[in-house]
């Protein structure tokens, strides 16, 4: 039994999925793989079925019915691995912007102490291939914009690669996270703080998708920007006690 288990939420990633699972379950650490689809309408769950048969002790699938948002995908996920003792539960995209062989460098943080790892485009300069320039700074300044309102130090705080210590996942509530987007992976990471978790970015280098469809959009990028003074206000009248 693997105590990491990486969560891969999918919507249309039939060209991606398999090559994915493959590099994963190929490293020479054991992680197990949860795929979050939401019933996707390419065949990108029946790929993942296909593949259970292969790796039937270490690929998992959740079907959900509808196409429900980023956010509610990682935490049925999360749900998921917390009710199945996982110490170290991870966020990783689909489509190869994320290496997997960073896997191991970011367990490895957890395991050394910190309670949540994320890996970083910005830690070192701006470490983004093949984005245009737009892109980098929507995303940068995002960052930036989310340091100035919160007053947390993350440098990438719309990181969607980290490494969680169940623990965390334990002590959020995630039936109060809000947000689906971009927004949610800042929602994660302020809560984590707030709580006094150990938070801690590893290096890495961002390569975006050569194939599938991206599921940025002008909405998901307005949820952040207005968000995260939401939840910035919303702190002030919350307690954020570890039991």
């Amino acid at each position: 039994m693997s105590d990491s288990i990486v969560i891969i939420p999918t919507y249309n990633e039939r060209e991606n999925i398999e090559k994915v699972v493959r590099n994963v379950l190929s490293l020479p650490e054991e992680f197990h793989i949860l795929v979050v689809d939401d019933s996707s309408p390419d065949g990108t769950g029946a790929i993942v079925k296909r593949l259970q048969t292969e790796y039937s002790d270490r690929l998992f699938l959740e079907e959900r019915k509808d196409k429900s948002g980023l956010g509610t995908a990682y935490i049925h996920g999360f749900r998921w691995c917390i009710a199945r003792a996982y110490d170290y539960i991870f966020e990783m995209d689909a489509d190869f912007s994320h290496n997997p062989d960073d896997l191991p460098r970011l367990r490895e943080a957890c395991v050394s102490g910190a309670d949540m790892a994320i890996g970083s485009r910005y830690i070192k300069g701006v470490n983004v291939v093949n984005w245009p320039m737009s892109r980098v700074l929507m995303s940068y300044f995002a960052s930036w914009y989310v340091r100035l309102i919160t007053g947390i130090t993350v440098r990438d705080a719309t990181a969607g690669f980290v490494c969680y210590r169940r623990e965390v996942l334990k002590t959020i509530p995630l039936d109060r996270i809000r947000f689906v987007g971009y927004a949610f992976q800042i929602e994660m990471k302020f809560t984590a703080i707030k709580y006094r978790f150990r938070v801690v970015e590893i290096p890495i280098i961002f390569t975006d998708r050569t194939e599938g469809v991206s599921k940025m959009s002008t909405r998901i990028f307005r949820e952040a920007f207005f968000g995260v003074i939401q939840m910035k206000v919303n702190s002030w009248f919350r307690t954020y006690n570890r039991e």
